[in-house]
């Protein structure tokens, strides 16, 4: 993973002309003054912790896998968010951990959190390093230093339930591989969110990950039968069933607590026989009201495709939903939507349903071409985002959720947030996910870069994040919360529900070690409460 990008550098390519041509006459968008950091400019802080900390945390996991030097730490800085990136790339690593330890057990795990709860070191558990939210950067005030617990070598298939369809799984196992160790039982997991390439499976379940093809195959969270969670107060084995009536789910504690409440060590999960066909195509509908209805019909009385996403005017326009083909389309391209259609023999029948609806709902069938374009690059935005920030744009996607009837309320109220902070962005936006009830927005803006491009970037999200919660929307689907969302949850799931919170943080974690800052905000060691 780059350090100050995303993925592959290999992968990086120069922008087309279109995209710098509309970047210069629409945006004004100029090439930075000042060129960005090297590895070796990178500035970071002394490692904070004490020679008896580091000697303890060997003890547990061995020399070899406690880590405190200047690549280790660089690349165990922050997460993928652009404001993140911004950061890296003007050379500030004033976030980075002290230390990387790497456990190889659910025991190890368990022994690292007493030391750290013991010595009052803040501990960051760390997957693929994905999270656009904020959510791997730890307070350190009030704490004696800050390690990030990386999962890597947690990274086996344990066991195949084939009669069950449950598959127990490591957490730092990341999704490419997972996948090709379940596809030797010819199974799938079915989840291919546009982090797939680099996040892990406990990541997933940390932030309530939603895959792509989440309309055949469910949420992340949805796949989650059981789990094994270290917390500093000893270990918490969820799930025994299908589903249970014996009180409240305590799974769902866990997930989506963004390692704020435990370190998830093993996951039960549910899979599915591997698809043998596998169809993408592409439907044009005249507007994104227009689509939007033909998302919910399909939703609501079925037959529902594998994939389903509609992108707006503006998205269909400049080509994001078809990264290879960036400004190629017509202004009059209308709304696109990429229907994807996944299984075995009844996959033919199934999508000439799906298209008998669409029809109605005043669809124009495209063919196979634009859903295979699609699929061919779906996992390829955010190396355009680091093409934009190279070329002055500041470029970052948000994302909410909410039920049909108010879905153009809250549409509308997120364009009007950012036009009003940003003056003229680029606004853009696709149904990522539907749902019977309602259905997630996912927004991508690009802007010029001011002479402060973090501010301008921290005010605009401000804004649009209490825009968010004034429309009735979630403040995310499937980013999480980290920090960056941490003030607009709390105004969501009100006093009463930030109490509750706090009321299990302080109970699986009382020297509140784990991910201080994140998701819930640490009075103990001094942090500002505000919000959460």
């Amino acid at each position: 993973m780059l350090w100050s990008g995303w993925g592959d550098p290999a992968k990086a390519s120069e922008l087309p002309e279109p995209i710098r041509r509309l970047l210069r006459d629409m945006l004004g968008v100029h090439a930075p003054q000042v060129p960005a950091a090297s590895f070796g400019e990178v500035r970071l802080p002394a490692v904070a912790l004490s020679p008896l900390v580091l000697t303890r945390l060997r003890g547990v996991v061995g020399a070899d896998h406690v880590r405190f030097d200047d690549d280790a730490r660089i690349r165990h800085t922050r997460g993928k968010s652009t404001p993140d990136l911004m950061r890296m790339r003007a050379g500030d690593g004033s976030d980075a951990p002290d230390a990387v330890v790497l456990p190889g057990s659910h025991a190890e795990v368990l022994a690292l959190l007493r030391i750290c709860a013991e010595h009052r070191v803040a501990v960051v558990p760390f997957g693929g390093g994905t999270s656009v939210v904020g959510g791997l950067v730890a307070a350190r005030r009030g704490f004696a230093g800050v390690v990030a617990l990386d999962l890597a070598r947690l990274n086996r298939l344990v066991s195949v339930d084939a009669e069950s369809m449950v598959a127990e799984i490591e957490p730092g196992l990341r999704a490419p591989q997972a996948e090709q160790l379940l596809a030797g039982h010819g199974l799938t997991l079915g989840h291919f969110p546009q982090s797939f390439e680099y996040a892990t499976l406990g990541g997933f379940a940390a932030a309530r990950s939603s895959g792509q093809a989440s309309a055949g195959y469910g949420r992340f969270d949805d796949m989650v039968v059981g789990m094994t969670v270290a917390t500093p107060r000893g270990t918490l084995d969820l799930g025994r069933a299908p589903k249970s009536a014996a009180g409240p789910d305590l799974r769902q504690v866990i997930l989506g607590s963004e390692g704020s409440f435990g370190v998830i060590t093993s996951l039960r999960l549910r899979v599915r026989r591997a698809p043998a066909e596998r169809v993408y195509e592409g439907w044009r509908f005249e507007s994104f009201a227009a689509g939007s209805a033909a998302l919910r019909r399909l939703a609501q009385d079925g037959p529902l495709p594998t994939v389903l996403r509609l992108s707006d005017e503006t998205e269909t326009m400049v080509g994001l939903a078809r990264p290879g083909e960036l400004g190629g389309l017509a202004a009059d391209a209308g709304c696109l939507v990429i229907a994807g259609h996944e299984g075995f023999s009844e996959v033919a029948a199934r999508r000439e349903r799906a298209a008998a609806v669409l029809s109605e709902c005043g669809g124009v069938h495209l063919g196979p071409g634009p859903g295979e374009s699609w699929a061919h690059g779906r996992y390829s935005a955010p190396y355009l985002r680091d093409s934009l920030l190279a070329a002055g744009a500041t470029v970052e996607t948000l994302e909410t959720a909410g039920f049909w009837s108010n879905l153009p309320r809250l549409y509308d109220a997120v364009r009007l947030s950012l036009h009003a902070s940003l003056g003229s962005p680029l606004v853009m936006c696709h149904v990522s996910h539907v749902y019977g009830t309602g259905a997630s927005l996912y927004f991508t803006v690009v802007t010029a870069q001011s002479d402060d491009p973090l501010a301008q970037w921290e005010a605009a999200k401000r804004s649009v994040n209490e825009a968010i919660v004034a429309a009735g929307g979630t403040i995310s689907h499937h980013h999480g919360v980290g920090r960056d969302h941490r003030e607009a949850y709390a105004a969501e799931i009100g006093d009463l529900g930030v109490e509750i919170l706090r009321g299990v943080k302080d109970r699986l974690d009382p020297e509140g070690i784990l991910n201080p800052g994140v998701l819930i905000a640490e009075s103990a060691s001094g942090e500002d409460r505000s919000g959460l």
